[in-house]
């Protein structure tokens, strides 16, 4: 939110899979992935294609359910978290492997 988003849901559940975070900024849909291991290359590195792939078809799933947000351009964004270290925001991600 302090980076000018609106949060529109946290752990979404539905066919497509579970979403982290949903989030809104302008023209933007991001859904968000929230990672958490004991570094921060460690947490960027665990987003999978399957993954990935699952969170884009979770995304797409809920655009076409809420027409308010169909005119929005979908993005696969992440967070990153490491004990003692500030989070990292991704905006973005591409299929990993």
């Amino acid at each position: 939110m302090a980076k000018g988003y609106q949060i529109l849901g946290f752990r979404l559940k539905g066919r497509g899979g579970e979403i982290d975070l949903l989030a809104r900024r302008g023209r933007v849909l991001a859904v968000v992935e929230v990672k958490r291991r004991a570094t921060l290359d460690a947490a960027v590195l665990s987003l999978k294609p399957a993954q990935f792939e699952r969170l884009r078809a979770a995304g797409e799933a809920v655009r076409r359910n809420r027409p308010a947000l169909q005119p929005l351009e979908l993005r696969i964004d992440m967070v990153a978290l490491a004990p003692g270290r500030f989070p990292r925001h991704l905006r973005g991600v591409e299929r990993g492997g």
